[in-house]
């Protein structure tokens, strides 16, 4: 179970320093990996603006292609810290135990909360699960994936001054036949210090995550930058456009040693909405 001290309850995730523990654990097991690993993952934000990717339209690269075809190779997805505001248990609250968190919509609060909305441009996230031992070759039917992420001013539900009383942004899925989840959720604000994100916890089961136990893997969905861009120009945004333009994924303290296997596939526009998909080997 992972402990946090009670001066990490702030606002946002404290990047580099609160994480480098993990991060040095991180960058050991790539060395003992090898170089010789094969990238899960397409082009880079910066490699698909000069390609010339359109602006908010029909996709942006990144992410996985399902580790297609179930190569010889396969790498697990990286470990990353679930950050200050978890709300699995480990830190205080923990919605895993209250009846509703297992959903695939999660814009709204449930249960006893408050029943707020989140609001934003809309977002549908689906992780694809697959065994790495494998070669990502074999769905994972029957896992669990938990999701949760900021809403679009930087705020997170359960610990945030204002949204304490609220849970939205957070739900529990069960991998299908194909190793998918899908959520259906608004896209997340930049807030300071950190590049933009949503946070998941892989469990074995759906009894296991909605015990909150036997965690099998925590990681992050990092968004290309060109994407970013287009939705904080519209309404509600406006504090993510003056932190996105201070960071850089090479910089942000999570994804600045390797951020292919994390970096989502993204497809749609601001008016219809986008779709992020990403495989995650476990």
């Amino acid at each position: 179970m992972r402990e946090h001290r009670d001066d990490e309850l702030h606002e946002h995730d404290r990047g580099l320093s609160h994480d480098l523990p993990v991060l040095a654990r991180r960058r050991m097991i790539r060395l003992m990996a090898g170089a010789a690993l094969v990238p899960l993952v397409g082009c880079s934000a910066d490699e698909d603006a000069a390609a010339g990717s359109p602006s908010g339209s029909s996709a942006s690269a990144g992410g996985s292609s399902a580790a297609a075809g179930g190569g010889s190779e396969c790498a697990v997805i990286p470990d990353e810290t679930a950050g200050p505001f978890p709300g699995d248990g480990s830190n205080g609250v923990n919605v895993l135990k209250e009846s509703g968190v297992v959903r695939s919509d999660i814009t709204r609060s449930f249960g006893d909360s408050a029943g707020g909305t989140a609001a934003g441009v809309a977002l549908t996230v689906t992780l694809t699960v697959v065994d790495a031992a494998s070669g990502c070759g074999t769905p994972k039917q029957g896992a669990a994936v938990y999701v949760w992420h900021a809403d679009r001013e930087g705020g997170y539900s359960l610990y945030s001054d204002g949204l304490t009383d609220e849970n939205y942004l957070r739900g529990v899925q069960e991998t299908d036949e194909r190793g998918q989840v899908t959520f259906t959720s608004v896209f997340p604000g930049c807030y300071p210090g950190r590049w933009p994100h949503i946070h998941f916890e892989v469990y074995g089961s759906l009894a296991d995550a909605t015990a909150a136990t036997s965690i099998t893997n925590t990681s992050q969905l990092a968004f290309p930058k060109d994407v970013c861009e287009d939705v904080y120009a519209t309404e509600g945004y406006g504090d993510s456009v003056t932190n996105l333009e201070s960071l850089s994924l090479e910089e942000d303290g999570i994804f600045s040693d390797g951020y292919e296997q994390q970096l989502a596939v993204m497809k749609g526009s601001v008016d219809a909405g986008y779709t992020a998909t990403l495989t995650v080997p476990v």
